[in-house]
């Protein structure tokens, strides 16, 4: 069960993001050969807060919570499974989204950051389908309306059972007066291709469509006769896992608790460290080189499975990350440092990328891209320094071109050499963006000479002033200037509006090409975040709050 505390976001207390599937209250697993089949059955009376209930196999965090580590417990700990089958453990209800209750009591804070994991959850069902041969398809056997039907759209396949009764909806315009949360609006036109009237008329309907018209208009793939049901989806899940590139007979990697430890304001994972200032409201994650030797093979990187450094540093910093976003909203900056032995680093690099082709290097390689990610659409400023003893190198150097500006120290504080960065391979194709793009490739937008340059660079140790002159840090303050540049720079973010902030960071971080990963993080989230604020959706007499007491809610009829 999640362990939650009071605090003062209201009735969601701290959030606990590590679980395993024997802790689930809502969600189960079963392994069938190459085919898993995750079911939703939610235990309404075991809500993330107090003050409602999960009827209908509605979700709220901690439902999404177990989702979360289910997908990553199927990607690295069952190579075998080839297809993931969602289905409801729930007679009749596949399930109804966002608990409406949860949504009209929760904070606006909380609302958003909720919404975001929730994007991002579905986003990994997606990446595990496209990139890790692990292709998920609905098993609608019941109504799937709101984020029950979003979850649904986040897999490849969606096949609904056809009982005179069964449908697909998405109510919260007619209903709510709010957007659906999840990226519905998009995959609709996006990925499922539905015109775009078509999918106006849908989006306004309150009771959903179901049948032969849902497929004509491509909202689901298939419908089934109930007596049929269960044969066919086994016979498409199979269908599936034939058309997939995942090993067979390989063991899978456990993903044991991740170690984590708190004193005061200092949070401990492996190779990661936490340091929570609240006066300056800032926050340091620092990150530790390898302290032992590359293995030299892919055999040595399985046998150390998580243990293995660059597995164990993302799963740190995902957990960080997560923490952060919702049990620290006060501290607005967030400082990336680095510590340690950069030649180990690039030892590991360079064996990430040699066998990236491996099924179990992929994984991490993928996950890596996907926790860079949730660094990128998180809501705070982003800082990376780089000083002496820094080890900003191939896969960590990465993170230099995902913060808001970067500060290299040019010259010496001590005696130890001077500070350096290293670019690899994988700054060149394997991390990318929400945008499709690498790091490098949206810093230099429009500036081809310049990637090019930086491609010459790789494997060199670039102190300050060769990093600046070739566009790879922000600034390069000198040894007697350095301590006062900092503190300026973090007096000035600190005085700031977090609003204004957050927004400014968020238009700039995603330059390039508009992607369906973009348009729900940046569209999405900015008109979402607005509405969910707004009389007419939140206000005493909006739809949220009078939702399912008879009453109809009294809107503001201003367009703004």
């Amino acid at each position: 069960m999640h362990k939650l505390s009071e605090s003062v976001e209201g009735k969601i207390g701290r959030l606990e993001f590590r679980t395993s599937p024997e802790a689930y209250r809502h969600w189960s697993i079963a392994i069938d050969g190459s085919v898993a089949r995750l079911v939703l059955a939610v235990d309404e009376h075991s809500p993330a807060a107090p003050g409602y209930e999960l009827k209908l196999n509605s979700y709220d965090i901690g439902v999404d919570i177990e989702l979360c580590d289910a997908i990553q417990r199927l990607r690295f700990e069952h190579p075998g499974v080839k297809t993931v089958v969602i289905s409801s453990g729930i007679q009749g209800t596949f399930c109804a989204g966002a608990n409406i209750r949860m949504l009209g009591t929760s904070s606006h804070s909380h609302k958003v950051n909720f919404c975001k994991f929730t994007n991002e959850t579905r986003n990994a069902i997606e990446d595990a389908s496209h990139y890790s041969g692990q292709t998920y398809m609905a098993a609608l056997n019941g109504t799937a309306a709101g984020g029950g039907y979003e979850l649904a759209l986040a897999t490849e396949y969606l096949m609904l059972i056809d009982d005179g009764n069964a449908a697909v909806s998405l109510p919260e315009v007619p209903l709510l007066a709010v957007l659906p949360a999840t990226g519905g609006l998009t995959r609709v036109v996006d990925k499922r291709k539905v015109r775009r009237d078509l999918a106006d008329v849908f989006c306004t309907l309150e009771e959903g469509m179901k049948g032969k018209r849902a497929v004509e208009w491509r909202l689901i793939d298939e419908i089934v006769p109930r007596s049929k049901f269960d044969a066919c989806v086994t016979s498409k899940a199979l269908e599936l896992a034939a058309l997939s590139d995942r090993p067979d007979g390989e063991a899978g990697i456990t993903l044991d608790r991740l170690e984590r430890s708190e004193k005061g304001d200092e949070i401990r994972y492996p190779f990661v460290t936490v340091h929570l200032d609240r006066d300056r409201r800032n926050v340091i994650l620092e990150i530790e080189a390898p302290d032992r030797d590359a293995p030299t093979d892919v055999s040595g990187i399985k046998r150390q499975g998580v243990d293995f450094w660059p597995l164990a540093v993302v799963r740190a910093m995902d957990d960080a990350i997560l923490h952060l976003r919702f049990n620290e909203p006060m501290l607005g900056t967030l400082i990336i440092r680095t510590s340690g032995d950069g030649d180990r680093v690039a030892a590991y690099d360079t064996l990430l990328d040699a066998n990236r082709n491996d099924w179990f290097v992929r994984e991490i390689l993928l996950y890596m891209q996907r926790v860079y990610k949730r660094l990128d659409v998180t809501s705070r400023t982003t800082f990376a320094f780089v000083e002496q003893g820094s080890c900003f190198v191939g896969m960590l150097a990465d993170l230099l071109f995902a913060v808001d500006r970067s500060y290299m120290l040019n010259g010496q504080l001590d005696d130890r050499l001077p500070a350096r960065i290293q670019l690899s391979e994988l700054n060149f194709g394997v991390l990318r963006m929400a945008n499709g793009l690498t790091r490098l490739e949206t810093r230099f937008l429009g500036e081809k000479e310049s990637l090019d340059n930086a491609r010459g660079l790789i494997g060199r140790k670039l102190e300050a002033l060769q990093a600046l002159e070739a566009g790879l840090i922000t600034h390069a303050p000198d040894d007697i200037d350095w301590d006062d540049e900092i503190r300026l720079l973090l007096e000035e973010r600190a005085s700031f509006s977090p609003d204004a902030l957050t927004g400014m960071e968020a238009n700039l971080r995603f330059a390039g090409p508009e992607t369906m990963e973009t348009k729900i993080f940046g569209r999405l989230s900015a008109w979402q975040n607005w509405i969910f604020q707004r009389p007419n959706a939140a206000g005493s007499e909006g739809a949220l709050k009078l939702y399912g007491t008879g009453k109809r809610a009294k809107y503001n009829r201003g367009r703004v």
